[in-house]
């Protein structure tokens, strides 16, 4: 509040001043010759020229005489209108000054500060200020970085509502709008956006899964009707669909078949990061997935795949067993790069680290992260690094470990990448692993 009466009174003072300088001002004398004397001056020139010329005989009295009255008669008719023409050339005052500029300068002084704030107190709202700074109070402890980043975004929301009304056609344009308005928290606006990307482009998988999701998230985040329909149809357009395939895995849990919520979502935890925050959230769903369906571990979920489908999965009760007992397993790795193909990777290439079973999920039971620049390295897997709880080196007899550099530093293994894999190891009591580097994925 002092703030404001403080600014308050400095822009008073600069109108008072605006104001009652002029008057305050003393008048300056003129001294430049009139017009009048000007015209003398003149007068005084061409009268001397008229005499020389007669003297010289240039011309003669009757035509002198007849040029002097002519000049004289146009000095007359000058003087007659110059109000300012003084003998002397005495300087001549613009305006008079009585006294009087003064005693208003002051009364505007004192009158329009006083009528200001008379005027405030009258008309203006006294308590706005104090609430002002009571919200500021309020919203002071929210962090300065989100807000700016939730009004960055609602700017960005705007803008791209109105670039989408000369352009209604863009499909991904309302995809991002629909993600926005979502981020944002405003679900219905984001579900109007994403129904135009539907209606533009209903055969896509993407578009069909993020509309699905939509449709979900107005409706108490059920995924029953007319989602489960979309994601049902993006499946079938396209069956590796990742976001399609979490959802089919939440219907799947929403309506209670938690084993093939299970099946859905262990085969994309195989597609994360191992160590990053999206797979340890899916590996904590996945474990309450299991948890609701009574099975006590992924490997009696997961089938088998690949080459090692006729491979029976351990027993669960060994498994289990093994884990709850504490005894956790652990395995000391060497890996190395062979000369060979240490060209094909730079020091900043991801390698991953794993150890995975034989038979059964396809996620690793264990896994850590390095960079090339580390190699050779030595390192150990052991229980604490497990992607779901429930999956763990403790419950298997025996493991594959394994190393790749990811060129793209993602986990999902692809063409290009370099790796190596040991057979069948003791998952734990063994000796040392060692696993080289030493083939290109094709």
């Amino acid at each position: 509040m002092i703030i404001f009466w403080i600014l308050a009174a400095g822009l008073t003072g600069l109108a008072v001043l605006f104001i009652v300088w002029p008057l305050l001002r003393v008048p300056t004398a003129d001294t430049a010759p009139s017009q009048g004397q000007l015209n003398l001056e003149v007068f005084r020139r061409r009268r001397d020229e008229l005499d020389g010329d007669l003297a010289a005989g240039v011309l003669v009295r009757e035509q002198y005489d007849a040029a002097r009255k002519d000049l004289e008669r146009e000095l007359l008719y000058d003087l007659g209108g110059d109000a300012d023409a003084a003998p002397g050339g005495v300087a001549v005052s613009r305006r008079s000054d009585d006294g009087r500029a003064p005693v208003l300068a002051l009364i505007l002084g004192v009158a329009l500060p006083v009528a200001t704030v008379l005027a405030y107190l009258q008309l203006g709202d006294q308590g706005v200020i104090p609430r002002i700074e009571a919200a500021g109070a309020e919203t002071g402890e929210a962090a300065p970085a989100d807000l700016q980043a939730a009004q960055s975004l609602e700017v960005l929301a705007q803008g791209l509502a109105e670039r989408m009304q000369k352009a209604p056609d863009n499909l991904d344009g309302w995809l991002m709008l629909g993600r926005t308005y979502f981020a944002i928290g405003q679900p219905a606006k984001g579900l109007e956006a994403l129904e135009r990307a539907y209606q533009l482009a209903p055969e896509q998988a993407g578009v069909l899964a993020a509309y699905a999701e939509a449709l979900g998230a107005n409706a108490g985040n059920r995924l029953s009707g007319r989602p489960a329909e979309l994601i049902r149809t993006a499946l079938r357009l396209e069956p590796a669909n990742p976001n399609a395939r979490w959802l089919a895995g939440m219907l799947d849990y929403q309506e209670g078949r938690f084993s093939a919520a299970v099946q859905a979502w262990q085969g994309l935890l195989s597609e994360l990061d191992p160590a990053g925050q999206e797979a340890q959230q899916l590996g904590e769903m996945i474990a309450e997935a299991q948890g609701q369906a009574g099975t006590p571990s992924a490997a009696a979920a997961a089938p088998a795949s690949g080459a090692n489908a006729a491979a029976p999965a351990p027993a669960v009760a060994g498994q289990a067993g093994t884990a709850a007992g504490g005894t956790g397993a652990r395995i000391q790795v060497s890996v190395t790069l062979a000369p060979a193909l240490a060209a094909q990777a730079t020091p900043d290439d991801t390698v991953f680290v794993f150890a995975r079973a034989p038979a059964g999920p396809p996620m690793p039971l264990a896994v850590q992260r390095l960079k090339v620049a580390d190699l050779p390295a030595t390192l150990s897997l052991d229980d604490s690094m497990a992607v779901i709880p429930t999956l763990r080196l403790s419950g298997y007899p025996e493991v594959l470990v394994g190393a790749r550099i990811s060129k793209s530093g993602q986990a999902t293994p692809a063409a290009g990448d370099l790796e190596g894999q040991t057979g069948p190891v003791k998952a734990s009591g063994g000796a040392a692993v060692v696993v080289a580097i030493d083939r290109v994925r094709p």
